[in-house]
């Protein structure tokens, strides 16, 4: 942002400290009047005819834009990608655990990535692990969405799942 100084125009449409419109002056006496109330002449629309300059106080102005960052990054969430890998001749106990996991992360608010590698001649039954996958995200429905529908990617094939948003966050 230009101020003072920076400023290139001629003239400029003026707005004073109050937000009220003064009218297009000169950049020299919007400078004056700037000066006078000990404040800065800050550029605010460049593109307009003439160009728009406000009267204010730039360095609380810049305090206060790098506070409003500061409060959206804090309430920003970071969702991590959780992986959790199956084989499509798993055991009943195994995948008993790697369910336990997925919903542990989907619990945590973290998307989980169920992904099953294929080796050798076990591409040819891909059903097998659709289904796999399809119970995975059933047992899954009470903590976690579907995100994508399980697809086939190379040798491996996977589902997202999502967590399920909790209705007493969106009470409060």
């Amino acid at each position: 942002m230009k101020l003072n100084d920076g400023i290139r125009a001629r003239e400029v449409r003026l707005i004073d400290a109050n937000g009220e419109q003064v009218g297009i002056k000169s950049k020299r006496e919007a400078l004056e009047r700037a000066e006078q109330a000990e404040l800065d002449l800050v550029l605010v629309a460049p593109n307009a005819n003439p160009p728009v300059c406000r009267i204010m106080d730039y360095g609380k102005y810049r305090y206060e834009q790098q506070k409003k960052e500061r409060e959206a990054r804090k309430k920003q969430k970071v969702i991590n990608v959780k992986e959790v890998r199956l084989s499509p001749n798993i055991e009943e106990h195994d995948f008993n655990t790697k369910l336990r996991n997925a919903r542990k992360f989907l619990s945590k608010g973290d998307k989980v990535k169920a992904a099953i590698r294929f080796r050798g001649r076990a591409i040819t039954h891909s059903s097998i692990g659709r289904e796999l996958l399809e119970r995975l995200a059933e047992e899954c429905e009470d903590v976690g969405a579907v995100e994508t529908k399980p697809k086939m990617e190379g040798r491996s094939m996977f589902v997202m799942l999502a967590p399920k948003p909790d209705k007493d966050k969106k009470k409060s």
